[in-house]
This record gives C-alpha cells, sequence and structure tokens, in this order.
C-alpha cells in the first residue's frame, strides 16, 4: 500500500519534519567542510586536513556520509508532499536526487584511498616514498573533486522539476519556485566552468547566492511555516496551501 499524508496534523508534521532534515543536511554539509574542507575545498586544503588533523578528516568524512543519507531523505519527504500534484514529476525530482547522492557519496570513497595514502596510520603504503605517497593522495582527491562536481549535474537537474511543482501547487510561495529554478541553472554553470573554465571560480559566486536563498528558504518555510491544509469539500480531497496564520 502507498505511503498516504492526508490527515491535518500529519500533513503540518511532515512538512516540518521534512523541513528540519533539509536544515540538517544543510549543517552536516557546512560541518564537513568545517571539519575536513569536504565539499568547497580545494585540493591542497583536503591534503592538508588529512595530514595534519587525519583524526577531524575521518570525522568529516563520517558526517558528509551522513549528509549524503540526510538530503535523499528530503528529497523523499518532498516527493510525499508533492506527488499529489504530479507523480511523475514527482518521482523524476526524487530519482534525479537519489543518482546525485550516489555519484558524491561514491567520490567520497576517494578521499578513503587518499587517506590510506597519506595518513601512515591509516595502513600507508609499503614500498613508496613520501613524495610518492603524496602524489597518491593528490591523485585521488582530484577523482573526489571531479565525481563532486559530476553530482552537481544531477543536484542541479533535480531543482527543475521540484521548483515547477513549488510554483504550480500553491503549497509554498511562488517565489520559492523560481528560486529553486534559478538555483538548478546556477548549478549547471557550476558544472561548467569546473570542468571548461576551473581556473576561473568567480563565474559561479553569483549563483552561490541563488543557492542560499532558494534552499535555505525552502527549508525554513517548511520548518517555520509548515502548511495547512483547506477541505474542498467532505469527500475531495484535500488541498494543502501554504500557512499564514499559524507557525
Amino acid at each position: 500500500m502507498a505511503f498516504e499524508v492526508t490527515a491535518r496534523s500529519s500533513v503540518r508534521t511532515w512538512a516540518r519534519a521534512t523541513g528540519g532534515l533539509y536544515v540538517l543536511y544543510m549543517a552536516a554539509s557546512v560541518l564537513a567542510d568545517a571539519l575536513a574542507h569536504i565539499g568547497m575545498g580545494d585540493e591542497e586544503q583536503v591534503y592538508l586536513a588529512i595530514t595534519t588533523n587525519p583524526s577531524s578528516f575521518r570525522l568529516g568524512l563520517l558526517v558528509a556520509f551522513a549528509s549524503g543519507l540526510l538530503f535523499l531523505l528530503t528529497a523523499w519527504g518532498l516527493y510525499v508532499l508533492l506527488r499529489r500534484l504530479n507523480g511523475e514529476l514527482s518521482l523524476l525530482f526524487l530519482l534525479l536526487n537519489a543518482v546525485g547522492v550516489a555519484v558524491q557519496c561514491a567520490s567520497l570513497l576517494a578521499l578513503v584511498a587518499a587517506l590510506h595514502a597519506a595518513d601512515p596510520a591509516a595502513g600507508g603504503l609499503n614500498g613508496f616514498t613520501d613524495a610518492q605517497a603524496a602524489a597518491l593522495s593528490h591523485l585521488a582527491i582530484g577523482v573526489y573533486k571531479t565525481g563532486f562536481v559530476a553530482a552537481q549535474l544531477f543536484f542541479g537537474a533535480w531543482l527543475f522539476p521540484l521548483g515547477y511543482l513549488v510554483y504550480r501547487s500553491g503549497m509554498l510561495p511562488r517565489v520559492l519556485g523560481v528560486l529553486l529554478i534559478a538555483d538548478g541553472c546556477a548549478e549547471m554553470i557550476w558544472l561548467v566552468q569546473a570542468i571548461v573554465l576551473p581556473t576561473h571560480p568567480e563565474i559561479r559566486v553569483p549563483g552561490t547566492f541563488v543557492s542560499l536563498l532558494a534552499e535555505v528558504g525552502l527549508a525554513l518555510w517548511l520548518l517555520i511555516r509548515a502548511v495547512r491544509i483547506v477541505d474542498s469539500g467532505p469527500d475531495a480531497p484535500q488541498v494543502v496551501a501554504p500557512s499564514t496564520q499559524d507557525g
């Protein structure tokens, strides 16, 4: 039997839980970057994190994996909320998010290899000089960075059907739908910049602000404002609308 959220209190609780998961995902991403420069750090920053504080790096790696799970659960929560509007598009953004999470988590495995190459306590590389081990570690970090960027193809694409549904649903402010679609464009620009113009990171800076407005805005709206239910008749399906009276 398909999982449904229909009761008035259940919809509000589900929306807030989804917003909470989204906020936790963002917090985990920030923490992983703070602990190990996993995310926005460059290759040298990641290598220094491995060699100067491997324990902190291991913790950051664990948090990075957890952030992937939190993001997937967030997408599932949004799928449950929005699939009554359009099941096909809701399934599409869920699948795109899932593939993005899979690609990103797979890229994190390269950091395990980098850790083993650079940290003697992790096993090291017998028969390799320090310079050779460092070179292999940098190579693995480069593979991770490429995988991280590749995941943005799917993390950008999922925002288009999501933004469209948010815009058309009436559940949330239309401006959030517009911002989510703009965020999808920004992610695609980041992907092209990172692969084609890697020496010009300034190209993606404007898109970073769009991403913050769109995704933080969606997460906080769900967490704080939630949704309310408007009954359209005793036997008619319930319609979800934005909460404007209560918090």
